[in-house]
């Protein structure tokens, strides 16, 4: 097995890629197993662009293939905010319910049609080497009334699935890790991490 680093310090989110990614010669390691302190500005303006900035600060600075995603909620009426500002919407300071509570205020005399929303994932896999790969993910939805389920994180609990007529955060995690947004993208990842684990001797 491979060690490759994870650009997170989201156990939550390690956990899913290492569901996703269970059957890869790949060892997925987070960066403080490694003690890399490295604060990344998020100072593009697409999930895409962030998750390369990630990808490529980490790859460079560990020696190590590395892997980086950047994803959020992009709410239509609110002319796709939160977007890149997700993790951070409302201020640093806010925890998860809190930012989805804030969204849930703004939104509060929005009627129901009018509550299209979509989660986007893009992932980034750089080499130490200065290679890079992109893959991406989209899963539609609505922002319910008000939050339900206790699985996922962030703003799983008041993301509506029409199809399943449940929250993100209501469906059992093995039917999560096969249509949310990163699953989808990590999946479109998996040949570019086959070919990465051919072509690369470990030391």
């Amino acid at each position: 097995m491979q060690p490759l680093l994870v650009a997170t310090q989201n156990p939550g989110k390690l956990a899913e890629l290492q569901e996703l990614l269970l059957d890869m010669p790949w060892d997925l390691i987070m960066t403080r197993k490694i003690e890399l302190d490295l604060r990344v500005a998020e100072t593009a303006f697409t999930f895409r662009d962030n998750a390369i900035l990630k990808a490529t600060a980490y790859a460079s600075a560990s020696g190590l293939i590395t892997l980086a995603d950047d994803s959020g909620l992009e709410v239509a009426v609110l002319g796709g905010l939160p977007g890149i500002y997700t993790a951070r919407f409302g201020g640093m300071g806010l925890d998860d319910v809190a930012r989805y509570q804030l969204l849930l205020d703004r939104m509060q005399a929005v009627p129901w049609q009018y509550r299209q929303a979509q989660f986007s994932c893009a992932v980034a896999i750089a080499t130490p080497q200065g290679q890079v790969f992109t893959t991406e993910g989209i899963i539609e939805g609505y922002i319910a009334w008000g939050p339900a389920g206790q699985n996922g994180f962030g703003y799983d609990p008041i993301f509506q699935l029409p199809p399943y007529q449940c929250s993100m955060a209501e469906l059992p995690e093995t039917l999560k890790n096969q249509m949310s947004h990163r699953a989808q993208a990590v999946r479109a990842a998996r040949d570019v991490l086959l070919r990465l684990a051919e072509t690369t001797i470990p030391e």
